[in-house]
């Protein structure tokens, strides 16, 4: 076959080819543009700018032309892409997982640029030990100041003479003493109205008394050294467990330490919430597992092995965040997730079916069925795991 006309200059140039690849020491023919072995080109050519140049250009085209194929058939080819990729189509699309991780975290790493760009951390550094004003009552007292100086000119001062000075100055001092007096005591009664209603007494009871089962057992520890955290703010796990004359074993001390985690989620919930936002792609990634599990269960006549339902189900979650992707800026545009929640409500269901009938290739009753079947399952499943995957989560924030 002929060669398609290569310039001199270029790096393909058969003055620059060698007989042996440089990347893994393949022999090679003078003919061999590329080497058969490992895909490298075959070229002695020192490296340019404009070499280097050329080779990211391609490299970013070869990916992105597997990365448009990927992306196409999961949104118009329901199942079909799953097919083919079981078939040993697999050079055509990117790596299933690889892709599922690629689209996930790059949603939330463009929600968490639109939330930086917009000012929305939804966080509260309200200082519960700060002085609340009361914007009406303090009033009164700039009120009352203002009265005193309202008919003083500024100029008439310098010709006020010393006893009006020092009565002026004393009537002053007196409405500014007599202001901050209430400030203070205003703050003293919310002191102790919080104290009254936040300080409860702890439990005293022993750690030989508490029984049942084991997690029966974690959960009235940790009310009972929450409650004792709450009352005599005590961190030291060690300092609070001599104090509860409870032993200092390694569950305790680690219970205890996660009151101060308790509290933390307390003062700032919307942060908790983005942090276990943050957790959804690898909790979908761990969960696709035992989702699989159902699948190969329920398809046991079909051939597929388990790995290819595994396959299947990471190009469904694919195909969730490809579609949050595709929504993020008509949503933004609208300022609600209305677009987002219609694609995944409406257009969901269908294509999970769709899906479902152009792998499996079953027919339209059977594959209902399932449908139905595995909705149920996955609402279920998801529910239970996602307790477990969240608690654990809470744990170690």
């Amino acid at each position: 076959m002929k060669e398609t006309e290569i310039k001199p200059t270029s790096r393909k140039a058969m003055r620059y080819r060698g007989v042996e690849c440089l990347n893994c020491k393949h022999p090679l023919e003078l003919s061999d543009r590329f080497c058969a072995y490992c895909g490298q080109i075959n070229t002695t050519k020192r490296l340019t700018l404009k070499d280097f140049f050329n080779e990211f250009i391609l490299s970013v085209f070869t990916y992105d032309s597997r990365f448009r194929y990927t992306v196409k058939d999961l949104l118009f080819k329901p199942g079909t892409i799953t097919r083919y990729y079981v078939d040993g189509k697999r050079l055509k699309y990117a790596n299933p997982f690889r892709f599922f991780l690629s689209a996930s975290i790059s949603y939330f790493i463009i929600l968490a640029i639109i939330g930086f760009i917009n000012g929305n951390n939804d966080l509260d550094f309200t200082d519960d030990g700060a002085i609340q004003f009361n914007v009406d009552e303090a009033k009164g007292d700039i009120d009352a100041i203002k009265d005193i100086t309202k008919d003083i000119n500024i100029n008439e001062l310098q010709n006020l003479n010393p006893e009006d000075a020092d009565l002026l100055e004393e009537r002053i001092n007196n409405t500014i003493e007599n202001s901050v007096s209430k400030l203070k005591e205003r703050k003293k009664t919310k002191d102790s109205t919080k104290r009254a209603v936040k300080k409860v007494p702890y439990s005293t009871r022993s750690e030989a008394s508490i029984d049942g089962m084991y997690l029966s057992k974690i959960a009235t520890k940790g009310e009972i050294f929450y409650d004792f955290f709450e009352y005599t703010e005590i961190s030291d796990p060690v300092t609070a467990l001599d104090s509860l004359n409870f032993s200092k074993t390694r569950t305790n001390i680690f219970l205890y330490s996660k009151n101060e985690d308790i509290k933390r989620v307390k003062d700032n919930p919307a942060r908790f919430i983005r942090f276990l936002a943050s957790k959804i792609p690898f909790f979908l990634f761990f969960f696709a597992p035992i989702f699989a599990l159902f699948l190969w269960l329920i398809y046991s006549k079909k051939r597929f092995n388990y790995m290819e339902h595994l396959v299947f189900i990471f190009h469904i979650f694919s195909w969730v965040f490809l579609v949050l992707l595709i929504a993020i800026i008509p949503d933004l545009l609208i300022g609600d997730e209305i677009v987002a929640s219609l694609l995944l409500l409406l257009v969901g269901p269908f294509y999970f079916y769709k899906a479902l009938r152009n792998f499996y290739k079953q027919k339209r009753r059977w594959t209902l069925l399932k449908f139905v079947f595995l909705n149920i399952i996955f609402y279920l499943g998801a529910t239970i795991f996602a307790v477990i995957f969240f608690a654990i989560t809470a744990f170690l924030f």
